[in-house]
């Protein structure tokens, strides 16, 4: 019997370290990356059956990489195992095509149910969300409000919360400050506020910080 092919990605290298021999007993772990540019290039090359990946990576986030894959008609499932434990992530995450998404505290136990679940041919949401789904399904409109911003903006208005400067949230991401200024302006016009105060309660409120 073939067992599922697994591509790791996440850039915490002690964590990969340790899914690869925790994993092995149970599939064929057939690549480890660390960035979301190289999972683009292993996914295209090795076609695994599913992809286990983070959403927080260098040069191109967990999101962004797959909303590629599935424009290019990739086929592996994907399955997000994320610290991330938030409504408007888990949206996003599966607006990409998901088939699952996990929080690193389930531990490996649960991250074996969650890829043989996605390998069926199900869709796997780990119990720590449920309440959060359930929310997510019942809400109405302005309820799900922050659902609105992209996986990036989340991360500026992460970093913006943490205490960082505009210029260096452009350093840490990569991108100019102009940029980072942009991306805030466009998550204030969404959010429908007007200072970084209201930004930070915000960020605050939908546990991003």
């Amino acid at each position: 019997m073939n067992r599922t092919r697994i591509l790791l990605a996440d850039d915490h290298r002690m964590l990969l370290d340790a899914l690869v021999s925790l994993l092995a007993k149970d599939f064929e772990v057939v690549g480890v990356v660390r960035d979301g540019g190289a999972l683009i290039e292993m996914a295209e090359r090795l076609r695994p059956d599913i992809i286990v990946l983070d959403i927080s990576m260098p040069e191109v986030d967990g999101i962004d990489a797959a909303r590629i894959l599935q424009k290019e008609g990739n086929r592996a499932k994907i399955l997000f195992l994320s610290m991330y434990a938030d409504l408007p992530l888990v949206e996003e995450a599966f607006r990409t095509g998901a088939s699952g998404y996990m929080v690193k505290e389930g531990g490996v136990d649960e991250l074996v149910k969650a890829i043989q679940c996605v390998s069926r041919g199900g869709t796997y949401v780990t119990p720590l969300l449920g309440d959060l789904m359930s929310s997510l399904l019942t809400a109405g409109p302005q309820k799900c409000r922050e659902a609105i911003l992209t996986s990036r903006q989340l991360e500026i208005l992460r970093l913006l919360a943490e205490g960082h400067t505009m210029k260096e949230i452009g350093q840490m991401l990569n991108i100019t400050t102009r940029t980072t200024e942009s991306h805030k302006y466009e998550i204030m016009r969404n959010l429908g506020v007007k200072t970084t105060a209201e930004l930070i309660r915000y960020a605050i409120r939908i546990n991003l910080v």
